[in-house]
This record gives C-alpha cells, structure tokens and sequence, in this order.
C-alpha cells in the first residue's frame, strides 16, 4: 500500500501536491499545529490556530492575532501591541494560507530531491526580485501537511519553520482571531499603526 500511495505522490506536480497541501488544510475546518522557528535571528515554538485566512500564533515572545483583516502582534521585546493592516508580504510567513498563495503567483516551482522521508520536496524560486531567494517546502506524503519550510534570504540569513501535531476540527470561535488583552501582561500599552 505504501509503494501505491508512494508512486501516486511522486507523480503529483509540484503545483498539484501544493494544492492539495492546501485543500487538506482547507477541509480540516478550524486546524491548530505546534510549530518551531530556528535560524540566524533565534529560535522559537508555540502554537497556530487557523480557520481560512485568520489566524492566531502563541509562543513565549510573541503572541499574535489575525482576523482576516486587522493584525494585532505582541512581542516581549517592545513590551507593546502593536495594531496594524497587514500587506500580503507581512502574511505570507505566517500564515500558511498565505503563504501558498503567495508561492502560486510570484513563485516558479521544482520538485526537489527529497531530504526529508516521507515527505514531498518543492523548490520555490521568486519570480522577481524579492528579499527570499529560495524556499524549500516539505509535505507530508500520506497527510498532505505541510512539515517544514526552509527560507534562504537574499542577504545570508536563513530561517526553518517546523510543524507538526495538526488536530482538525478545533474549537476556535471568532474572537479566537482577536486581540485578548487577557493573554498579555496587564497595562501593555496597545499602539494603532494603521
């Protein structure tokens, strides 16, 4: 069963596995997944909770929150929230909807020599000039989810953001999307930049 479902995902092109990566995600409705960050600015983990377009990340730095149109991102480092419009390129590393939407239309896309077993390599190159120079994404083959995410910079630095424990199906209202003043210190200083 294994070869099968093997041969099927090597025939898939990379836009197709890409699709499909985002279907899955799609269907699962209300999705959350543990993630961790490392490269040349640090490390962190935490957790997302998506739905569509919104989303919600909590780590021990940085907790921020999307609700398909407003932005609102804490950090530990300004010790402010600061409330924002975000642009496109703002989303596209933290929301994985994004991001494939973004790898559609501004990325030319190769399979890669797979390094990681199981998983579906794709090679993404921009299009135009861009501050990323290569991203390499990792599916899962038996789950289509996306498993890692290796981004090279055009000035050196890199970073690999990991996924894993997806769970479908979550209870996420609304206001999961929205500034909680109750998951930062108390008197964070909230600062409107739109």
């Amino acid at each position: 069963m294994m070869a099968v479902v093997s041969l099927v995902v090597n025939a898939q092109t990379p836009q197709q596995m890409l699709d499909r990566a985002v279907n899955v995600l799609k269907k699962g409705g209300n999705v959350s997944a543990s993630y961790s960050v490392s490269g040349t600015q640090g490390a962190s983990k935490g957790s997302i909770t998506m739905s569509g377009t919104k989303f919600r990340l909590l780590s021990s730095d940085m907790k921020c929150w999307f609700d398909g149109k407003t932005m609102w991102t804490y950090s530990t480092m300004t010790g402010e929230v600061n409330v924002t419009t975000p642009s496109a390129a703002d989303l596209q590393m933290s929301n994985p909807y994004a991001a494939a939407a973004d790898f559609k239309k501004n990325y030319n896309m190769w399979k890669a020599a797979g390094q990681i077993p199981g998983a579906y390599a794709i090679m993404l190159v921009p299009k135009k000039k861009a501050p990323v120079s290569k991203v390499y994404l990792y599916i899962d083959n038996k789950t289509c989810y996306v498993r890692n995410l290796h981004v090279k910079m055009t000035d050196g630095s890199a970073y690999t953001v990991s996924l894993s424990n997806y769970k479908t199906g979550v209870n996420a209202p609304v206001s999961t999307f929205t500034f909680d003043k109750n998951l930062v210190p108390a008197g964070t200083e909230v600062v409107d930049l739109r």
